[in-house]
């Protein structure tokens, strides 16, 4: 992965070992990023969707760069109607329509935060969503 600097190869790698059951979509963004989309990640309850994708950018500042925002699936909804709540919104990722998860690491630490472990949060704190 010659086109991402070593920090992110670093970062999708380790991605790619948490989510193995997952699909995992990598797109250099040029500049020694990447655009990651992991897809087919179990989500189900309070939500309709048994599976989602989530993607992100990892820019070329990583580690020393918070990897956010988070967006998923823009058909995301509640099982049994209602809104989604704050820490969404309405967004675009890549030219279609998706969901918008913030969910900032306000206290970033280089050495321990990384994009698998920042990625399990989100999805943690999505299912708690009730």
């Amino acid at each position: 992965m010659s086109d991402v600097r070593a920090a992110v190869a670093q970062a999708i790698e380790e991605i790619r070992r948490t989510f193995e059951a997952c699909g995992v979509e990598v797109h250099p963004d040029g500049s020694g990023g990447a655009v990651v989309v992991v897809r087919d990640i179990p989500l189900g309850s309070p939500f309709v969707q048994d599976k989602v994708w989530i993607g992100f950018h990892i820019t070329y500042q990583y580690p020393y760069a918070d990897v956010y925002p988070h967006f998923t699936n823009g058909d995301l909804a509640r099982a049994g109607g209602g809104g989604l709540g704050s820490g969404f919104g309405g967004a675009t990722f890549r030219d279609d329509p998706a969901i918008q998860i913030s969910r900032r690491s306000n206290r970033l630490n280089p050495a321990t935060d990384t994009a698998a472990l920042k990625l399990l949060k989100v999805v943690k704190w999505m299912k708690e969503q009730a």
